[in-house]
This record gives structure tokens, C-alpha cells and sequence, in this order.
């Protein structure tokens, strides 16, 4: 009998230990504190900006958008960023990605601050995090995926693990973090062939490949574990995964739905991130 694994129970428990770690901090005077730079007003940005303030205020971590019009030059962008990165009262800054096509997110990566950069966008924490180095900050969604497994007890050590997706938003991230957990990870993209057949073989078939409904139930072996990272919008308008859900759940043993699976996690981990990130530039 397969199981719907959803991702409030992960949510709420890591909620839980972090309103103390925070009651613990304002004790001490200290106010964990993340700042949002959003440009432009895109729906997916308000969308999880709106999750973020308020998994954020639940935990009693201090929040401070700052929006920036669409037409932001380079130079001020940069310019804004350098003042958050300088400001001790911000422990935390997240950067609203894809940036507008006019400001260089190459340039940009080399300026956050590491120690503030929550969300992996720095070439230094990417490293990190390649190194298995845990004062780093891995991307809060590829580490929502390991937090939920771990969570639900999943055994992922030595497992053959199959990751649908190479981008540098999940795909590549969610396998080192993987491999540092001593899984076997093989990455499929659209140039490998065969993508299904490797699929089906594996224990755990993680999809963040960015098409709606894509993976059928011919891409899932018996009693596999099936995590689904993808968030698309149908031709109903209705919010739907990279997992053809209704096909694919009575095969899997375990499944996430979309919505109110790995993004419900997603806004903890940041909160998480925020807490360490300000232990750590307050040495506790």
C-alpha cells in the first residue's frame, strides 16, 4: 500500500526547534533577521516571498523586503546588495532568482556575502557544499528533499538513487547532497537515453525536471520512493508536479504530492539557514 508523504509534519517539527533556538537568541539580545531583494513582482516570487514572511514570523525571525523596480540598473543592484552584505542587523539575505536578463547573476553570486547567503547562490557555499563542509548553506530546496526523507525514514545510504534533472537549482545540488549522505546517484537529463529504463531501476526517483506530468508510471519500479520537486501549471490552471501523480501513486511505496510536499518544506529550511547563519557571525 503506497503513502502520501506530505511535507507539513517536516515543516512543523523543524518549526518547533526553531522558535526555541530563536527564544534562546533574543535572550542573548540577539534578533535573527533575513532580508528578501525581490525585482519586479513576479507571481512565483510573491508567491513564496508570502510562505517565507510568514514561516519566518511563526519562527520569530525578523523579516525587511526590499523591492526593486523591474529597470534596476546593474550598479544599484550591486550597490543595494553591498549594504545588506555591511549591515549588521541582517544575518540573512535571499535573492530572488531568475534576475531580470539585464543584470549579470555571474557578477552578482561573487558579491553576496557568503556567511549571509542562505540560499547558495555564492560560488564559496556551492563548494561548500561539494566538500560536504556543514558551515556552508546548501539551496533550501534540494535540502528539503533530504530533510523529508530522513523525516519519513527513509534509508538512503547506499541506495541507487535517480535524479530527474541537472539544473543548478535542484538537479545538480540535491545530487551532491545525495552522495554526501552515501547514496548512489545517477543524473538524467533530456539527452539520456533510455531515461524511463534507468528510472524504474531505481530505490528513489527524485524529478525536478520541470515538465508537468512528465514521469509516468513506466519511470517508477515497484514499491520505489518518489519525490516530486516540480511545480507547473496546467492547462486548468491547476498547480501540478513533474509526477503524473494519479498514475504514478498506487506503484510507488511512498509519494510527495504537489502541492503540500517538498514546498512546504522548503520555507523551514530557509528559516533554518537564517538561525545558523546568525549563530555563526555571532560565534555560538
Amino acid at each position: 500500500m503506497n503513502t502520501i508523504i506530505k511535507g507539513k509534519p517536516v515543516a512543523d517539527r523543524m518549526s518547533e526547534k526553531l522558535i526555541k533556538e530563536v527564544e534562546v537568541l533574543k535572550s542573548k539580545s540577539i534578533n535573527p533577521k533575513l532580508t528578501i531583494i525581490r525585482v519586479g513582482t513576479r507571481p512565483d516570487d510573491l508567491a513564496y516571498e508570502k510562505g517565507a514572511l510568514g514561516r519566518c514570523k511563526k519562527i520569530g525571525i525578523e523579516t525587511e523586503v526590499v523591492e526593486l523596480p523591474e529597470d534596476v540598473t546593474q550598479k544599484d543592484f550591486v550597490k543595494e546588495l553591498k549594504r545588506l552584505n555591511d549591515d549588521d542587523l541582517v544575518n540573512g539575505i535571499l535573492i530572488f532568482r531568475p534576475l531580470p536578463n539585464h543584470i549579470d547573476e555571474g557578477i552578482v553570486k561573487y558579491e553576496i556575502s557568503p556567511e549571509k547567503d542562505v540560499d547558495c547562490l555564492s560560488p564559496i557555499n556551492v563548494g561548500k557544499m561539494i566538500e560536504g563542509d556543514k558551515t556552508g548553506f546548501p539551496p533550501c530546496t534540494p535540502t528539503a528533499v533530504v530533510e523529508i526523507l530522513k523525516h519519513y525514514n527513509v534509508d538512503i545510504q547506499g541506495k541507487n538513487i535517480v535524479v530527474l534533472g541537472r539544473s543548478m537549482v535542484v538537479g545538480k545540488p540535491v545530487a551532491l547532497l545525495l552522495l554526501n549522505e552515501d547514496a548512489t546517484v545517477t543524473v538524467c537529463h533530456s539527452k539520456t537515453k533510455e531515461i524511463d529504463k534507468i528510472s524504474s531501476n531505481a530505490d528513489i526517483v527524485i524529478a525536478a525536471i520541470g515538465r508537468g506530468r512528465f514521469v509516468k508510471e513506466n519511470f517508477v519500479g515497484e514499491s520505489a520512493v518518489v519525490i516530486d520537486v516540480g511545480i507547473n501549471i496546467d492547462e486548468d490552471e491547476k498547480m501540478c508536479g513533474d509526477i503524473d501523480f494519479d498514475n504514478v501513486k498506487d506503484k510507488a511505496s511512498m509519494i510527495t504530492p504537489v502541492p503540500g510536499g517538498v514546498g512546504s518544506v522548503t520555507t523551514s529550511i530557509l528559516a533554518k539557514h537564517i538561525v545558523k547563519a546568525c549563530k555563526q557571525q555571532n560565534n555560538l
